[in-house]
């Protein structure tokens, strides 16, 4: 089992050096659908808080040419076979660090608690923000929720009409017609 903690260690001075922020590393199922593991990394530029195809290309090679040479030194930080898979947070993207979930308040956003986790395991709703490391959320079911941040095991945004309207395309090469609201000729 590869060692998370470790992969960041390594992986977030690479990022970094191309002026991007680590979002998340994971191992998780291949979805090359060969049952094999990705390690998946997740950056954005903080200008944008996107990559763009160019972006993700030069923060794999990066990436995968420190692991290499960390293995031909005798570390190996992923055992066997993985594909690696760099990509931007997306729009619906995972709320890992404290600042997404300052950020991204008055957004929706879903989170899954810990197992054990004394209360509701599973929110949704309007995020509100944080606080000296407490997630405070409107769930939809059972009003407003403060969690603690340590106690949640993943956290997203919902995509959402007011969600892609905050968040604006970097890129509009190959979009033929873009109709922005009141450009209508209905």
């Amino acid at each position: 089992m590869a060692d998370i903690a470790r992969l960041i260690e390594v992986i977030e001075p690479e990022a970094a050096a191309l002026g991007f922020d680590l979002v998340r590393v994971k191992m998780m199922p291949s979805e090359a659908g060969d049952g094999g593991e990705a390690l998946q990394i997740m950056a954005e530029d903080p200008a944008t808080g996107q990559l763009v195809i160019d972006q993700c290309a030069a923060l794999s090679r990066r990436v995968s040419e420190r692991l290499d040479a960390l293995e031909e030194q005798g570390e190996v930080l992923v055992p066997g076979a993985y594909h690696l898979e760099v990509s931007s947070p997306g729009i619906d993207r995972p709320l890992t660090r404290t600042k997404d979930f300052a950020d991204w308040a008055g957004h929706e956003a879903k989170i899954s608690m810990i197992k054990g986790w004394d209360g509701q395991r599973n929110l949704r709703g309007e995020l509100k923000g944080i606080e000296d490391g407490m997630v405070t959320i409107v769930d939809r079911k059972g009003g407003e929720a403060t969690v603690p941040c340590e106690q949640i095991h993943s956290a997203q945004l919902v995509l959402t009409d007011a969600l892609i309207a905050a968040t604006q395309p970097l890129d509009t090469s190959g979009a033929e017609d873009i109709i922005e609201d009141g450009d209508r000729d209905d």
